[in-house]
């Protein structure tokens, strides 16, 4: 059994949505400090993190734009998807310790001369059903 699914562009359906979640750790944002090189002391130090408006440190919002990127690629479309673009507000802050769930929700299908374009409405939401980051990813599905 895969982890993932493959929708085609023929499958798809307007209104087709699927979502993932998962738990923020310390170790995803120092991973992704690492990656990235985004060092920034509100995600790593907590001396610091303590001077901000939020009090404590925070995870990177792009960590959360991560799992729309991990829906998009590997659930719906799935493996073979092209991320074209992305649009993103972020609304609140990620915790440590947040179980955040991404989802995307396919609204528009275009067809081009050699492939199709669609657009996802894209939303990141946490435990507390609280909406952290919104936006709009187009991208070019799986032929088929």
């Amino acid at each position: 059994m895969s982890d993932y699914t493959n929708v085609k562009t023929s499958e798809l359906v307007i209104g087709m949505s699927k979502e993932i979640s998962k738990q923020v750790s310390e170790a995803d944002v120092q991973g992704f400090a690492e990656v990235t090189g985004d060092h920034n002391p509100a995600h790593t130090d907590e001396a610091y993190a303590e001077t901000t408006p939020f009090k404590t440190r925070i995870a990177h919002g792009m960590l959360g734009a991560g799992l729309i990127s991990a829906v998009l690629g590997m659930h719906l479309p799935g493996p073979g998807t092209i991320y074209l673009g992305q649009d993103l507000k972020f609304q609140k802050p990620i915790h440590f310790g947040d179980v955040i769930t991404a989802k995307v929700t396919l609204s528009e299908l275009t067809p081009k001369k050699h492939f199709t374009i669609a657009t996802f409405d894209t939303v990141v939401t946490n435990q507390d059903g609280e909406i952290v980051t919104t936006g709009t990813a187009t991208v070019i599905p799986p032929e088929g």
